[in-house]
């Protein structure tokens, strides 16, 4: 495995040509393998050579360069001879066309299995990324041929795992060669690179790979960003090292006076990890200067009680930042990794994140799963290497009533990829779940009919809403009631967010799938019409059902009352049909920008929002062309424009850039009582939306009725916000309203 000193340099060797040889496979596999094996890497070597003589990469290399980098980067996981041999082969059965027999005659049973199980992988397409286009029959087909090949790669992968080291090997090699692409390519490479095989080898726990493909599939999808970057780090690159050069010693001269013998060195960042941090802090108003963990050191030590004691030694040596101490010896993540971690304000009021571990801790940081994985002759794969899967045979255990394939490799990228937090139940047990679950998740997590029969949860002793998300140490209790009702279809809902994990809304979505067919009809259609009318849209069903590709509205329906296609995807849908790049914003929202709407299909026109339908970004528009005002702009479905009496001035208009507010007349009823104004304002604001206006009309039935004018980005943002508004204790309707309908239109 590289130190991490050289970590920075394997850019280079993505725009250089680096030739390697089977000398240097050889001096890494020496080490650990007797002479005899090295020999059988000799002879897979020779015959992969001649498999591919003649054969040239895009990069102008001789093919078998791209299988013998392939195997040294699984001889730096220290794998077994099988595996670095099926490294050197993984290619020769598709590329040179040697049967899987002959492999088996010349390098036995176990590399045949190996090599047969890359191939399959090697026939993976890449994923679709835009998930927000239609798709048609043809590209739902291979969608589902992809997520079919992704369930048969985790099963492969529970059964032995070294099929995918070798792959993700292979996937890296490839991505530091992916420059000799063609642009496209290099995209969809790059997509499908950092959407499964990066976090893969995070969820393995290999770290130096899940930091070079997250860098190098960065570069390629936002090339800007990623130079932006490049030259930010780099232009303070000098100081930062001169600097760690400065603390190494004061930190290691105050650990040998108590004893501690450590290990102290500066600990690279990776560029990638600086860009999601810069983004994080944007939108805290903080700037790259505020970010504490671009100067960090890793503190190696003998033992668990020496971590402990060395972090008492830091903190008293400089004061620590409140909030910034983790400890994942305690609590280890999901894919084993330790060490406790902590930021301090260091020698200069300069923030300093410091890292510490054991030795053995930081080989598991290193190699991952594979650190479990050491053969010796004649035995078989160690019991600790097994439990460190129990994690993959779980996941596919709870998938085995997955209806689709696609909603499997939706459980995949939520159940498995994402960050876990460990939660306890009432009896001390501890659950993991990914970073983000709700209560609900818990309780689906625990017993189907634990979840479907939940009516509240305690959290830390204390009530709190189901869509509250967990954090590490949270003690959760579930109550339930005593008939299962079922679930609630607002669980599926994600704009409400009460469910994130997919292996819980696939459950809630097998509860209602269960219905009546005539009753999941009438619910999807209500839930449609709800929503069509919420946000006053003009499509009709049937327009919807052809927008997202089904053959009948019937079809649709049973979709929406299922929870397969929620109404804010269809919200989402319709917006995203529309163009939206970004100008200047607006605090009226009244006057549109030249730019936000093209008339006849140029700029440059004095444009207005109609103040009698008030159109957003998303909804149907025509223009009215004024005497005075130039164009106004209306809803298509505008009572003043479908009933216009001088047709004629109507002309087509459509969204151009925008980004600014556009303000949206609301209606909400609701059982008056103290406190509703205030937490309505709490859900508009946790939304980002501003409130230009409000009032508030008390009736004699004890209801209320609510007038607001917010101001939107767009019709997803409003289908989001109406959805948590309607879900706000006591709302009984929440609807978008036009203000003057049945006036005519000024002159």
């Amino acid at each position: 495995m590289a130190s991490p000193s050289s970590y920075s340099s394997y850019a280079l060797a993505s725009t250089v040509r680096h030739l390697v040889s089977l000398d240097d496979l050889l001096s890494k596999v020496q080490d650990y393998l007797a002479p005899d094996k090295t020999d059988l890497i000799g002879q897979a070597y020779a015959f992969a050579e001649a498999s591919h003589r003649g054969q040239l990469r895009k990069s102008g290399e001789p093919y078998i360069q791209h299988p013998l980098h392939t195997a040294i980067l699984v001889a730096d996981l220290r794998l077994d001879v099988d595996t670095i041999v099926s490294a050197l082969l993984h290619d020769v059965p598709e590329d040179c066309g040697v049967s899987f027999e002959e492999v088996e005659r010349r390098f036995g049973p176990e590399v045949r299995k190996l090599v047969d199980g890359v191939t399959k992988l090697s026939k993976l397409a890449a994923p679709a990324t835009d998930s927000a286009r239609p798709r048609s029959r043809a590209e739902r087909t291979s969608a589902t041929i992809r997520a079919e090949n992704l369930r048969k790669m985790l099963l492969a992968m529970a059964e032995d795992i070294r099929v995918v080291l070798i792959k993700l090997a292979d996937r890296l090699h490839n991505m530091r060669t992916l420059w000799a692409m063609p642009p496209e390519k290099r995209r969809e490479t790059a997509g499908e690179t950092m959407e499964v095989y990066a976090p893969l080898a995070h969820r393995l726990g290999i770290w130096q790979w899940k930091w070079e493909l997250e860098d190098l599939s960065f570069r390629y999808l936002q090339p800007e960003k990623y130079r932006e970057i490049s030259q930010l780090v780099a232009t303070q690159r000098a100081a930062r090292e001169q600097y760690i050069e400065q603390v190494i010693p004061v930190l290691q001269t105050e650990l040998q006076k108590v004893g501690i013998h450590a290990e102290v060195t500066g600990r690279p960042k990776h560029l990638y990890s600086i860009f999601t941090k810069i983004e994080k802090y944007r939108t805290q108003g903080k700037d790259f200067g505020q970010i504490y963990d671009l100067l960090a050191l890793r503190v190696l030590v003998d033992t668990v009680q020496d971590c402990y004691s060395a972090l008492g030694v830091v903190h008293q040596l400089w004061h620590p930042l409140p909030g910034q101490f983790d400890d994942y010896i305690a609590n280890p993540k999901g894919n084993g990794y330790q060490s406790l971690h902590t930021a301090v304000m260091c020698l200069g009021g300069q923030p300093l994140e410091i890292q510490i571990r054991t030795h053995e801790m930081h080989r598991i940081a290193e190699y991952g799963v594979a650190a479990h994985w050491r053969y010796k002759e004649g035995a078989s794969r160690p019991v600790e290497f097994d439990a460190k899967l129990a994690w993959l045979r779980q996941l596919l255990e709870w998938q085995r009533e997955v209806q689709g394939a696609e909603e499997f490799v939706e459980s995949v990228k939520t159940d498995l990829f994402h960050d876990q937090v460990f939660v306890y139940t009432p009896r001390g047990d501890i659950k993991d779940l990914p970073a983000g679950a709700t209560p609900l998740d818990f309780a689906y997590r625990i017993h189907t009919d634990l979840g479907h029969r939940c009516i509240g949860a305690k959290v830390n002793g204390r009530l709190v809403p189901l869509n509250t998300p967990l954090r590490t140490g949270d003690v959760v209790e579930i109550l339930t009631g005593k008939s299962s009702r079922g679930p609630s279809r607002d669980w599926l809902n994600p704009s409400l967010g009460y469910l994130k994990t997919a292996h819980a809304r696939e459950k809630a979505r097998q509860w209602f799938r269960r219905q009546e067919r005539e009753e999941n009809l009438a619910k999807g259609r209500e839930l449609l019409d709800k929503e069509i009318k919420r946000l006053g849209i003009a499509q009709t069903e049937d327009e919807i059902a052809r927008l997202f590709k089904y053959d009948t509205v019937e079809e649709m329906l049973l979709a929406i009352a299922y929870g397969d296609l929620s109404p804010s995807t269809i919200a989402m849908r319709l917006a995203a049909q529309q163009e939206q790049p970004v100008v200047t914003r607006s605090l009226t929202g009244q006057q549109v920008s030249p730019a936000s709407v093209r008339v006849l299909g140029v700029g440059d026109l004095l444009t207005n929002i109609a103040r009698c339908c008030h159109p957003v970004p998303g909804d149907e528009i025509t223009g009215y062309v004024t005497r005075t005002r130039g164009v106004t702009v209306h809803r298509r479905d505008c009572y003043n424009i479908v009933h216009a009496d001088e047709p004629e001035r109507l002309i087509p208009v459509d969204w151009g850039p925008m980004g600014q507010l556009y303000a949206v007349p609301i209606r909400l009823v609701a059982w008056d009582r103290v406190g509703l104004l205030r937490d309505l304002s709490t859900v508009i604001a946790a939304e980002g939306v501003n409130m230009a206006q409000v009032s508030h009309v008390s009736m004699p039935d004890g209801t209320a009725s609510l007038s607001f004018v917010l101001e939107t980005t767009g019709i997803v943002q409003l289908s989001r916000l109406l959805a948590r508004l309607e879900a706000v204790p006591s709302v009984l309707s929440v609807v978008r309203v036009s203000e003057s309908a049945g006036k005519t239109l000024s002159p």
